[in-house]
């Protein structure tokens, strides 16, 4: 089994590489759906999280109302720090349990759009970076995702910057190209993990 860290900047194009190692076989592991599963309704994690921020963080089909949440923790460095002791290691824990039901010569990727920041690669055999531009970043999340260019900016700003991820990266997939080309480079990826893969203590 392989287990592979993959990353990006907001906007670089993680999701669709993501989307396209599954086609070509990965099993995905996806940090940020497992999170919204941790705190689904009727979840120890949910509890936990009212426990320690009261019923306002729900809404009224007693789910978790993500933006109160977001207001109160990332305007106080202290309580952001209380939610992610509540939820990283649970998602840390799911993480593990869908690894472990992979097949023993799997190619596991780990979907973490905050590896770079919270100093994750050396969990991973490798760690593969989605890199584009700050201008097809910044096109992209005005574009197709409709912010503003100064929302597109701060949210940019927020994050590791490019020369961070790059740091950590075993292997870079560029993705300032059509899909065609990046399709093609996926494979070509796709083909260097399977060979890590079968190829114990290899990076």
């Amino acid at each position: 089994m392989l287990s592979v860290g993959l990353t990006g900047g907001i906007g670089a194009g993680k999701s669709e590489v993501s989307r396209l190692l599954v086609e070509c076989g990965a099993v995905l592991i996806d940090a940020d759906r497992i999170a919204r599963e941790v705190v689904a309704p009727g979840t120890p994690g949910l509890q936990a999280v009212v426990d320690a921020f009261g019923r306002d963080v729900l809404a009224e089909d007693g789910s978790l109302d993500r933006p109160r949440l977001g207001a109160i923790v990332f305007a106080d460095p202290e309580k952001l720090a209380v939610l992610n002791a509540i939820v990283h290691p649970l998602v840390g824990a799911r993480s593990r349990a869908l690894q472990e039901a992979a097949a023993g010569d799997a190619v596991v990727v780990h979907d973490v759009p905050l590896l770079t920041e919270n100093g994750l690669a050396p969990l991973y055999d490798v760690v593969v970076v989605v890199d584009a531009s700050p201008e097809t970043q910044l096109d992209r999340l005005v574009r197709l995702r409709g912010m503003t260019e100064e929302d597109a900016r701060a949210r940019m700003a927020a994050q590791a910057t490019r020369e961070k991820r790059l740091e950590i990266a075993d292997i870079v997939i560029g993705n300032d190209v059509p899909l065609e080309r990046l399709e093609e480079r996926v494979r070509e990826v796709w083909t260097d993990l399977t060979r890590r893969a079968h190829t114990p203590g290899r990076k």
